[in-house]
């Protein structure tokens, strides 16, 4: 059991998104699901309470606390991508499934859980600093999903 885990509060739907996720990205997993012992405020006995499940080689789990709880960007995973091949396949996997766009890279899973979808061309170009920083962020403000080729656009000025 790792020492650290991400936990993520759902209403009722922690083992869906689990399998969503672990069908999604790379080295993710289910890796346990536990029904709750006993009735508690938003379930009965038998339901699934707790599932432990890692993305990306973190591990999380999901905690089907009922609708008392909602998400923010406060929280989000950041994936970095390598191209826009894989900016695209995880951007669309995650909007194409009843989720939502964002700007600046920034996306929302069906269930409420914002994700950072963010080339390393762009995490790059933003720790150069200078005015290539300035350029890719400015390129980066007027984009939902990121376009690799404009950063990279911007990068040279």
């Amino acid at each position: 059991m790792a020492k650290n885990t991400i936990c993520v509060w759902y209403d009722k739907e922690a083992e869906e998104a689990a399998r969503f996720y672990a069908e999604t990205f790379p080295d993710s997993s289910v890796d346990g699901v536990h029904r709750a012992p006993a009735d508690y405020p938003s379930g009965k006995a038998g339901d699934v309470l707790v599932v432990n499940f890692t993305v990306l080689g973190i591990p999380c789990v999901g905690l089907n606390g009922g609708p008392y709880q909602k998400h923010s960007e406060a929280f989000s995973f950041q994936i970095a991508t390598e191209d826009q091949e894989e900016t695209d396949r995880y951007w669309n996997a995650i909007v194409g499934n009843g989720g939502e766009e964002n700007v600046c890279g920034w996306c929302r899973d069906r269930w409420g859980i914002s994700w950072q979808i963010t080339p390393r061309v762009l995490l790059e170009a933003l720790a150069a600093g200078g005015a290539e920083a300035k350029r890719a962020f400015e390129a980066m403000m007027e984009m939902g999903k990121i376009d690799v080729a404009a950063i990279e656009a911007a990068r040279r000025g």
